[in-house]
């Protein structure tokens, strides 16, 4: 039996198709945007649109973009020759917002993932390599996720570049600042004493 009319019900079934949203909240959404003015509601429908229509790959950097290539790519201010290595756009945010890294960003959109049917070849590895070869880059940096899929693409990645006689470093990782040392498990603390520093 069908419980809602099915214009709705398609509206449902299109929120639920979202990463990490299930049927519960997908009404809930659905039932928010019809509670919206005609005007909002089609603002809305505009704003996904205009998304989809003009926000691409950045051709040098593979960030997104709704221009030819993407402001980081243009800024003649940042070290062109040192490049950070990230799994998707929003780590190019989370980057940014530390105000700490002054080079440019290569986005492989996503990691290998066997698991996932994700190979070395479903990510933006190829235009990597495409970029350091040109020669103009002194360093990598490798800053995907410490999990398992984040450092097999970078021991990968790496493996590629070494013949390329470039500087590959990967992101120091260990104890979050404000927590204690009691509650850190065993691979954090080790890749805390690896990362560890001069004071």
């Amino acid at each position: 039996m069908q419980y809602f009319p099915a214009a709705l019900q398609s509206l449902v079934d299109q929120f639920a198709r979202l990463p990490g949203i299930g049927g519960k909240t997908a009404q809930r959404l659905a039932f928010h945007v019809l509670e919206l003015p005609l005007e909002d509601a089609e603002r809305f429908a505009d704003a996904i649109l205009a998304a989809k229509r003009e926000v691409h790959c950045c051709p040098v950097c593979q960030n997104l973009t709704d221009r030819e290539v993407c402001p980081i790519c243009e800024d003649d201010m940042r070290d062109h020759s040192t490049v950070c290595v990230v799994a998707e756009p929003k780590d190019v945010i989370a980057m940014e917002r530390s105000r700490e890294f002054n080079g440019v960003y290569h986005v492989l959109h996503g990691v290998i993932s066997p698991l996932n049917h994700v190979s070395q070849d479903d990510i933006k590895i190829r235009e990597l390599l495409g970029r350091v070869s040109k020669g103009q880059i002194r360093e990598v940096i490798m800053a995907t996720n410490p999990d398992t899929e984040g450092e097999a693409t970078a021991m990968y990645i790496c493996r590629l570049l070494r013949p390329m006689e470039i500087r590959v470093t990967r992101l120091a990782y260990g104890i979050p600042v404000g927590s204690q040392l009691e509650y850190a498990d065993e691979v954090t603390l080790s890749r805390a004493l690896e990362g560890r520093r001069e004071l």
